[in-house]
């Protein structure tokens, strides 16, 4: 398992897709700032969790942008090992949007991380349900979590619709590979 946990927390945090799942903000506030560095393949600094700060501190924002920043920031912290804090991010973003699919998505990545495959599934599949902008990912980390669990075929199906959904997702593909489907 712990080879799968590493797997994940690479795939979903640094591999061809620059942010697990970030939040799209407008504009040229904090929280657009934010959000461009939740979005960057850059590793992030501590600025750019400031920016994020000053945006969820900032009284004039929409209410969706500050759900978004908080998102936002938690994929910075995760990015940056604070594994903890990025899930309080995560869980602030969802009691206050509970249809906000990024923030289940980032969770369920969080939690793989911690090895919790089990309380990470369900996540994965809300963010699905609620129309991740990364389907691919939340295929992907179901695969895995999934897997982790011992469930094969779904963790097959889901690694199959993550390479269907991103056919040039060298990861997807490699853990696809893994597979040997034999008829019965």
């Amino acid at each position: 398992m712990a080879t799968r946990t590493i797997l994940i927390a690479a795939a979903l945090a640094a591999t061809s897709f620059p942010a697990i799942g970030s939040v799209i903000v407008v504009g040229s506030s904090a929280a657009r700032q934010c959000y461009e560095s939740a979005d960057s393949p850059v590793a992030p600094s501590a600025r750019a969790i400031d920016r994020c700060n000053e945006a969820i501190a900032a009284t004039a924002i929409p209410f969706d942008d500050v759900v978004a920043t908080y998102v936002n920031r938690g994929i910075l912290k995760l990015r940056s090992g604070q594994i903890d804090a990025a899930i309080a991010d995560f869980d602030t973003a969802m009691e206050m949007n509970p249809n906000q699919p990024e923030a289940y998505l980032n969770k369920g990545a969080a939690l793989i991380r911690l090895n919790n495959a089990r309380d990470a599934l369900p996540l994965f599949t809300v963010a699905l349900e609620r129309h991740t902008n990364r389907p691919a990912m939340a295929h992907f980390g179901r695969a895995i979590a999934n897997e982790d669990l011992g469930n094969i075929p779904a963790a097959y199906s889901d690694y199959r619709r993550a390479a269907e959904l991103e056919p040039e997702w060298a990861d997807a593909q490699a853990e696809l590979a893994r597979f040997r489907v034999v008829p019965r």
